[in-house]
């Protein structure tokens, strides 16, 4: 039986057969699969690679994982079946795993990431307390009432508004 390996970091400019001619050099293809975008249709830069036999497959990890292939260096090793999760020790350079939980196959941003809920929050036993014995609706706070325009308020220290603007009618 066979395995199949997982090809990044390749330059976008990358075809099926040049895959084909570099990999065939440590064993029997049996199928090339260049990722291609939906809607550019140009190459996402990965691609899986599927050898006859598991030695094969063994021998093309070892030779070109980190090798130079148009500038780049390649990311080669064993494919993992769909929603399998990230290998072991993580899946970021240095072993560290993502943080933030989502699925990148759901969601509505572009892209399709949704990050979770932030990481909890060491508070202060004070605010804790204050934080669980809260209301949900407390009472509400009394407010003054909202000032209102009362006739008896024309006498200002000004003078009368309406009659600055009779004496300025008048002017005219």
């Amino acid at each position: 039986m066979g395995k199949r390996l997982f090809v990044g970091n390749l330059p976008y400019e990358a075809t099926g057969e040049q895959l084909r001619e570099v990999f065939g050099r440590h064993g029997r293809v049996t199928d090339v699969h260049l990722v291609m975008d939906r809607e550019t249709g140009r190459p996402r830069g990965f691609a899986f690679v599927s050898y006859a036999t598991d030695e094969e497959a063994a021998a093309a990890v070892a030779a070109l994982d980190g090798a130079d292939f148009g500038g780049r260096k390649l990311v080669v090793n064993e494919a993992r079946e769909r929603g399998s999760g990230p290998p072991p020790g993580g899946s970021r350079p240095g072993g560290a795993a993502r943080t933030g939980g989502g699925h990148r196959s759901q969601g509505s941003r572009p892209g399709g990431f949704r990050p979770g809920p932030p990481p909890p929050v060491d508070l202060p036993p004070a605010h804790e307390e204050r934080r669980r014995t809260r209301k949900k609706h407390g009472p509400q706070k009394e407010r003054a009432p909202k000032p209102r325009w009362r006739e008896e308020e024309d006498d200002l220290p000004g003078g009368n508004w309406r009659q600055w603007l009779n004496e300025l009618d008048e002017d005219e």
